[in-house]
């Protein structure tokens, strides 16, 4: 790469022997996720590659060439057979006699689902005809930052010209479509002896003959343009040189605790969003340095990034000299409400007529000297991809300020892209977002059962969750459970003793920096004690005290502070006990502390009503299986009270209540669900029994 910190030359990846006896498809996903496999070769989802494959047709029985084609969508590193698209050759040349020309080259994308393979349903990419029209059976196009440096320099033909001579050729900035297509054919056709061709601001077309020799062309042409680099930057200043520096890891993570949710608050009106913070080196290079605000302001070059990004950040002004972070907070919402102005009038000045109606004009990027890179977006993934894209775009700017002079591309070009009626279409086809989309969630005693099974419940709903838990192997075992079914990016770990005030607030900004604060508190945390009075120690009253009342206090206290910084609102979902309205006896510390719960929830409705933070509580009773309470001396205990074994216990919660049916961690989950979501959304102080039917805690 452009940056020697990021590592070395790219390795020459392709095995003879895991290539041997492959199909000709299968060497298409072969060479497609091992070039995916490397971020320095392409970026999540970007970059196309193709083979042109011959197949009996299914309905002549006649053997005919057939290109298969990266999907829409698509991404290169972990696509399969049936992320590509399969389109008649013979159909896709056919194309040329009906292209009108290119202010209509738009709709060729309507006949090329006409020309589908075997009634394949992946939808074919715009890059299709780039493919097809090159006349060689194998074919990458992939976004290098190091070729992209290239691509988005001043002088990025002679640059080209001057590293690879007549082997890679250049082609001036065109937005994909038919017509690049018909540009690339003709460069082929008229420099047979090419092996590729850099798109201005764009990125790299490579070909070959085999599947092997057009992976290594890729990764060759690539080697030579990071060796090039290395070669001419050596001794020169980067970004015109480091200006400020940067603070310690901490501090940068204390300060990204403190602004995050703050941003998020200011830019989450109309749809909650998700954050992610980058402080690598990359990142701190470029926003400790003289030239940050130039280049940011001259916004990203490939399609690619900006489409992620928008086409340039929001820079925020401040010197971790003097570190004054309350001065960024007083100004956060003018400066956001000043890059609004700006991107109306960027859409303002560019739009068509038939253009589709301006999109959120709140910044993706957020960069800050000393500190590193926010991103904000719909959901965690798209976030932090977000963030991967601009450090993309950073390395470009590295390379091609370094070198030359770095071009990003013309507004209206820019706009065109992000604003293209094609790629609207595309984005009108997206799902419908879960119904806790863009929410966070905070679940302590998330190892435990009823903690567990409302994680898999929220997750279920798209919500982002923060598990947090006092037993560390099973907080790592839940986490991994959880991240292996929804994703990496959806849930976290944190460890918390809710007794200790430090890790709760330690614990509530890390939620802050990895997810950008917090929107659902699930207190959950708990403990079960048994003793008659006379036999309850004073040690025993308080453990109860602390941990089912101060501890639902302190969590609380913490996310009621960030809903407060945030300002759109919040929720809080007590799990108390049916204990908390019907005494039992034996367990005078447990139904005290769990009354003192439901009491402290009361009280946080009234507070929190003004700011639409809403507090509720789930009571259950009895819930045994899955449960970390009911597998210690609880168990034994309550089954001394009711004088019976133990085997004899879940069958006694179930015959004494109303409805004879057992309550599972599953139960509980559906109930804090309803009171998380927007089903419950004109409900506060309210408290729903999940306990099978209890006519003593009924609450009247």
């Amino acid at each position: 790469m452009l940056d020697k910190r990021s590592g070395s030359r790219l390795a020459n990846l392709w095995d003879d022997a895991k290539a041997k006896g492959m199909s000709d498809p299968e060497l298409l996903v072969y060479r497609s996720n091992t070039l995916g496999s490397d971020k320095r070769v392409t970026n999540y989802g970007g970059g196309n590659t193709s083979s042109k494959i011959w197949q009996k047709d299914p309905l002549s029985g006649e053997t005919v060439e057939v290109l298969w084609v990266k999907g829409s969508g698509g991404d290169s590193a972990s696509i399969k057979l049936d992320g590509f698209a399969t389109l008649y050759m013979d159909k896709l040349r056919a194309l040329k006699s009906l292209y009108r020309g290119v202010e209509h080259e738009d709709e060729m994308v309507g006949f090329l689902p006409h020309c589908t393979f075997n009634l394949n349903p992946r939808a074919a990419s715009i890059d299709t005809p780039l493919h097809a029209y090159v006349p060689k059976p194998f074919v990458d196009h992939m976004h290098p930052d190091a070729i992209i440096a290239i691509a988005a320099a001043k002088d990025s033909k002679a640059l080209t010209k001057e590293i690879f001579g007549d082997a890679i050729g250049w082609l001036p900035w065109k937005r994909p479509g038919f017509e690049l297509g018909l540009w690339l054919e003709k460069f082929c056709i008229e420099n047979p002896e090419a092996k590729g061709v850099i798109l201005e601001s764009h990125g790299l077309f490579t070909w070959g003959d085999t599947p092997k020799e057009c992976y290594e062309t890729t990764i060759s042409v690539i080697n030579q343009a990071i060796e090039w680099f290395e070669r001419r930057s050596e001794g020169l200043a980067i970004f015109g040189g480091e200006v400020v520096k940067s603070l310690d890891a901490a501090a940068r993570r204390a300060i990204a605790a403190k602004l995050m949710p703050k941003i998020r608050g200011l830019i989450s009106e109309k749809s909650h969003k998700l954050g992610h913070f980058d402080d690598q080196p990359a990142v701190l290079e470029f926003v400790n340095s003289r030239n940050l605000r130039s280049l940011a302001a001259l916004g990203t070059s490939c399609p690619d990034h900006f489409l992620r990004t928008k086409i340039r950040p929001l820079v925020i002004e401040f010197d971790p000299a003097k570190p004054d972070v309350d001065a960024v907070i007083a100004r956060l919402a003018d400066d956001i409400a000043a890059y609004r102005v700006g991107y109306q009038a960027y859409y303002d000045s560019c739009k068509h007529a038939d253009s589709p109606a301006i999109r959120d004009p709140n910044a993706v990027v957020y960069l800050m000297p000393g500190v590193g890179m926010f991103t904000f977006a719909g959901d965690k993934a798209t976030a932090r991809i977000s963030g991967e894209f601009y450090v993309n775009a950073i390395n470009v700017m590295r390379g091609a300020s370094t070198v030359s002079s770095y071009v990003g591309l013309p507004a209206q070009e820019a706009f065109d892209i992000e604003y293209w009626l094609l790629e609207d279409l595309k984005l009108q086809r997206m799902p419908r977002p879960k119904s806790l989309a863009g929410q966070i969630a905070l679940v302590t005693g998330g190892a435990g059962g009823i903690g567990r099974a409302t994680a898999n419940r929220l997750l279920r709903e798209g919500a982002c969750v923060v598990l947090a838990d006092i037993d560390e192997a099973a907080l790592a075992s839940a986490n991994e459970e959880l991240a292996n079914a929804y994703g990496k990016d959806f849930v976290r770990p944190v460890v918390i003793n809710v007794t200790s005030e430090g890790q709760v607030v330690a614990g509530f900004a890390e939620t802050a920096v990895e997810f950008g604060g917090i929107d659902i508190l699930v207190s959950n945390a708990g403990l079960a004690s048994s003793a008659p009075i006379e036999e309850t120690t004073l040690a025993l009253w308080n453990k109860n005290m602390d941990i089912l009342s101060t501890g639902y206090f302190l969590v609380s206290r913490e996310a009621f502070r960030l809903f407060r910084v945030q300002k759109i609102g919040g929720n809080v979902v007590f799990v108390a006990s049916k204990n908390g309205l019907a005494a039992s006896p034996n367990a005078a510390a447990y139904c005290t502390a769990k009354a003192a719960e439901i009491h402290l929830a009361r009280c946080l409705a009234l507070e929190g009503a003004e700011a639409q933070i809403r507090v509720n509580v789930v009571n259950p009773d009895a819930v045994l299986r899955g449960s970390k309470i009911w597998t210690g001396e609880w168990k034994e205990q309550r089954a001394a009270a009711y004088k019976m074994s133990t085997d004899d216990l879940e069958e006694h919660y179930r015959s004494r209540s109303m409805l004879k049916r057992s309550v599972f961690p599953e139960d509980i989950a559906e109930a804090i669900y309803f009171f998380a979501s927007d089903m419950s959304a004109k409900s506060t102080g309210n408290i729903i029994n999940v306990d099978a039917g209890n006519a003593q805690s009924f609450t009247r």
